[in-house]
């Protein structure tokens, strides 16, 4: 395979970025169990990902593979997640039956975000017909690249126990279990930076 180009997405290729994100967390367990009717999913979904990517591409840090077959959204340290678009969107959203769970679970996922300043993966995807070939490993081994340079930890939520498994190989370990309902969990998880 040859080596995928990974470039930065500015603002005006956002809408690109967020169909292949809405695409690949399409059967992702926790997104699924946020908006479970697909009609719910795909309505409100992709603000759910803007949302989450709006400061990455405002601190140039969010990139993507060969016209966007996959996508990473990094925060650099300091920049967190739009927390009141983020609440006022689930709130208007998600089932009422959903509510009160998710709403705990954000709150405990907020509780393992490290203290020290640290970059933060968003969200990190790969377009379904475009799956293992590497891509999220590209992605992950680029910004990670930044985070050993710079010294920093790298922190990130894992939605799935794939997810999981790719971030584990790439020096990721796991801090906790967040458990939302049967099959759906989160995973949050910490690196600490290589020597360089």
């Amino acid at each position: 395979m040859m080596t995928p180009e990974i470039r930065t997405v500015t603002h005006t290729q956002a809408e690109q970025c967020i169909g292949q994100l809405v695409l690949t967390f399409s059967r992702d367990p926790i997104a699924r169990w946020i908006y479970p009717t697909s009609d719910k999913y795909l309505e409100h979904f992709p603000q759910f990902v803007k949302i989450f990517g709006d400061r990455a591409f405002d601190s140039g840090t969010a990139y993507c593979i060969d016209e966007f077959r996959a996508t990473a959204l990094w925060f650099p340290p300091g920049i967190g997640v739009d927390e009141e678009a983020l609440v006022a969107l689930l709130g208007n959203s998600v089932p009422a039956s959903n509510r009160e769970i998710l709403f705990d679970r954000v709150g405990q996922m907020s509780d393992y975000h490290p203290q020290e300043p640290h970059w933060y993966l968003s969200i990190l995807g790969t377009d379904p017909i475009h799956q293992s070939r590497g891509y999220g490993s590209a992605l992950l081994r680029h910004g990670l690249a930044t985070c050993d340079r710079e010294q920093k930890l790298a922190y990130l939520e894992a939605s799935s126990p794939q997810s999981a498994a790719l971030y584990a190989r790439h020096g990721f370990e796991a801090t906790g279990t967040i458990e939302f309902g049967p099959a759906a969990a989160i995973v949050p998880m910490v690196r600490k930076p290589q020597s360089i």
